[in-house]
């Protein structure tokens, strides 16, 4: 028996993450993670309040689902900066679904369950099959493109809010527009007031008095001018009280009909939060030196989404604001999360009824200063002068967003970026090379006559959404009557498929028809099997294939140039051959 100590095998409760990064945890990291905390409670107060009010909902709605949000995600989560919790992205996408389904109030509190459930249920799928992956081919002009739109719906769907209208909201932008000046005549001029005062004293903080939350600190002023103004006979708009003076908790009622109607919806709020929240955490890991696990997040948003299903929350996804807040803070650890979830749920308990003296036409100004914020004109003008690929996305996105709800903007958009994705890895790059007056292998001049054997070196990837460009440009070599034999360098191409040795049996299949042949070099050991299962050397024959050979990189070609001068009757077997082959 050896006498070497055996490792203990982790048990449950190691495979936490939360358990993990708490281990050897310290008074100094506590008192870190205290302070960023509350001051991210301090913003994520109003937030919640104002993402409510975005979404259609009550506005305690929002604070629940951050304090859910903030205490339980990070139990699971990869990040310890990433705050989770409603946001601008999945309220609008929220109110856009509600809108497109023409929901009353009343009915909104009743699908929200089922809709969490939804976005839950798609999350853990998501971890399960690595969907991840899917967001590398998202084109950040999608990402901007939307959230451009999305900040238009926000800023227009509270114009009646701050105009003091009654007006009935659109699941578009347009349509929003049409309908608020259509009433735009009966605006209520002391409200219209009252919400640029709100304006001007968010300003004034934010300049001279930086050292306080800026949008806490505007609400309790105003909040204070409004119960000081209804005092000497006139009263301003206020939030409606809380229905409850507890937590309600909500039993989703499970309604097949219903929930096939809501996974559009759902399924739109899923991959957004996903996108938004990857973005943030790799954005913010990277700053800390640390690494993220996007499917851990993935968990943790899914466990933040069905705790949220039945303590009337709403979807959760990674916030910018609370998230760099909390890494600018000095937080340690998620435990900074669970503190501000744990002084959220205090607050609303404890100061909730208060509430009710909010003025609703200050928490609408604050919402549109905060779409506002989220259009980064910077951003925008890069993807419009750079590129006229990302300019396309951006504007396709972004018009679809006015002109469409914004879940059918998101997969327009999406749709977009990966057909532009493919069409530039489906373009393989066919370099024809041939012997220069020093006798060196170089890229065959245009102007050049060709010689009887071309060497068409493969640069890219070559698979099923690349095999026509691939075919037409090999085709009209094997057309022009000089050339006899085409010695195919596959060294530098990537994923071949199916698609592609079909491909190829097609091509030599035209070659022989045409009395030319067809030869293939830098055959590397991960594309062997690939051809032979597809018997590419019983259809080009296995004396005209040549493999790569890592010792002696120019050798496949060198031997594939012999055989080529073989079925061309030359009488030169030696070659010098001088290029150096790209790996």
């Amino acid at each position: 028996m050896s006498d070497s100590p055996t490792e203990r095998p982790p048990s449950l409760l190691d495979r936490i993450p939360l358990v993990r990064l708490l281990r050897g945890y310290r008074f100094a990291d506590f008192r870190k993670d205290l302070k960023a905390g509350i001051n991210v409670a301090l913003l994520d107060f109003p937030q919640g309040m104002a993402y409510a009010m975005i979404a259609g909902l009550p506005v305690q709605f929002g604070i629940y689902s951050s304090a859910i949000g903030s205490m339980t995600g990070p139990v699971f989560a990869s990040s310890r900066f990433l705050m989770l919790g409603p946001t601008n992205a999945s309220a609008v996408l929220l109110l856009s679904g509600y809108l497109s389904m023409g929901l009353p109030d009343d009915q909104k509190l009743v699908v929200l369950p089922l809709i969490l459930i939804l976005v839950a249920a798609m999350m853990f799928l998501g971890a399960l099959l690595s969907a991840e992956v899917v967001i590398q081919f998202v084109s950040r002009a999608v990402i901007t493109g939307y959230i451009t739109a999305a900040a238009f719906l926000i800023i227009v769907n509270q114009l009646n809010n701050v105009l003091g209208l009654e007006v009935a909201k659109s699941g578009t932008f347009f349509g929003s527009c049409r309908n608020t000046l259509a009433a735009i005549a009966e605006t209520h001029w002391p409200t219209l007031a009252f919400a640029a005062a709100t304006i001007a004293v968010y300003f004034l903080i934010k300049k001279l008095l930086r050292f306080l939350p800026a949008v806490a600190g505007t609400l309790l002023i105003m909040t204070i001018t409004g119960v000081w103004l209804s005092g000497r006979g006139h009263p301003v708009e206020t939030l409606p009280p809380l229905t409850s003076g507890g937590w309600p908790l909500t039993i989703p009622v499970f309604d097949p009909g219903l929930m096939n109607q809501l996974l559009g919806t759902a399924f739109a709020i899923a991959f957004l939060s996903l996108l938004e929240s990857a973005s943030i955490a790799k954005t913010l890991a990277a700053r800390a030196g640390d690494t993220v696990n996007i499917r851990q997040q993935m968990v943790s948003m899914g466990v933040a989404d069905l705790a949220n299903a039945f303590g009337s929350g709403m979807p959760v996804s990674g916030s910018l604001t609370r998230s760099m807040l909390n890494w600018s803070s000095g937080a340690r650890t998620p435990l900074s999360s669970i503190i501000s979830g744990a002084i959220l749920a205090g607050g609303v308990l404890l100061i909730g009824a208060a509430i009710q003296f909010v003025p609703k036409p200050s928490l609408a100004a604050l919402v549109i200063l905060v779409g506002l914020s989220v259009i980064k004109w910077p951003d925008i003008k890069s993807f419009l002068l750079v590129s006229k690929s990302d300019a396309a996305t951006f504007l396709m996105t972004f018009g679809s967003g006015l002109l469409f709800p914004l879940d059918k903007a998101i997969y327009i958009g999406v749709g977009i970026s990966i057909v532009l994705f493919l069409r530039k890895v489906g373009r393989p790059q066919l370099v024809e090379y041939d012997f220069n007056e020093r006798g060196e292998l170089a890229e065959r001049p245009a102007s050049k006559p060709r010689d009887a054997i071309s060497i068409v070196h493969v640069e890219g990837d070559l698979f099923f959404g690349s095999t026509d460009i691939f075919q037409d440009q090999v085709r009209a070599l094997v057309r022009s009557p000089a050339i006899k034999v085409i010695i195919l360098r596959l060294l530098n191409a990537h994923h071949i498929d199916a698609s592609a040795t079909l491909a190829i049996r097609e091509l030599n299949r035209f070659a022989r028809s045409q009395g030319r042949h067809v030869l293939i070099s830098g055959i590397r050991e991960d594309i062997r099997p690939v051809l032979e299962r597809a018997r590419i050397h019983e259809a080009v024959g296995e004396e005209n294939m040549f493999d790569y050979t890592p010792e002696n990189v120019t050798l496949s070609t060198r031997n594939a140039l012999k055989r080529a001068q073989e079925l061309l009757g030359s009488n030169t077997a030696d070659i010098v051959f001088y290029a150096k082959e790209k790996r």
